[in-house]
């Protein structure tokens, strides 16, 4: 039988709640991701992802469940808003931000190497080397799937007025 998506949320509350209540996550709450989706919402839609393609897939006798739920929750974990105006240092984001989150993430909490193999590389074909271990593979594809429903959404235009980028003129 297939997991339903209450299941799947109460699997990535269950294994991904040291994380979820971090206090460094109220920073992903307010910075966006893609569109409208902040970074916590974005984390959170790869982590159920993640897990519904690892159901649907049948993997469950070669996937570590924990791991892939923290390292989807994790993925992302870079703690700013890549968007914000920084005199550029943001401008290579989508090839650094794998590290940056791997960074943070170990000095948050203890991951095993399944974990920080996810979530340094989750960027792949973007960055050059590819996760060495399926739930890489699983957070990389929920990523690409989200980034791009996101992405594309209409929704993404309507960011409340007070969230709108200013002018850096």
């Amino acid at each position: 039988m297939l997991l339903t998506r209450t299941q799947i949320r109460r699997l990535v509350y269950a294994h991904g709640r040291e994380i979820l209540e971090h206090d460094h996550m109220a920073i992903e709450r307010v910075c966006y991701q893609h569109g409208v989706v902040t970074t916590f919402a974005h984390s959170i839609r790869v982590a159920c992802l993640s897990v519904w393609l690892a159901d649907r897939l049948h993997l469950w006798n070669r996937v570590d469940l924990r791991s892939l739920i923290r390292a989807a929750l994790l993925h992302d974990y870079f703690l700013y808003d890549w968007h914000d105006w920084d005199n550029g240092t943001h401008r290579l984001h989508g090839f650094t931000h794998g590290e940056t989150a791997m960074r943070n993430a170990i000095r948050d909490f203890k991951l095993n190497q399944i974990e920080r193999d996810s979530i340094e590389h989750h960027m792949f074909p973007l960055t050059p080397y590819p996760p060495k271990y399926i739930e890489g593979y699983l957070v990389t594809a929920a990523d690409k799937i989200s980034a791009t429903k996101e992405t594309l959404s209409f929704d993404r235009f309507d960011k409340p007025a007070s969230e709108q980028p200013t002018d850096r003129s």
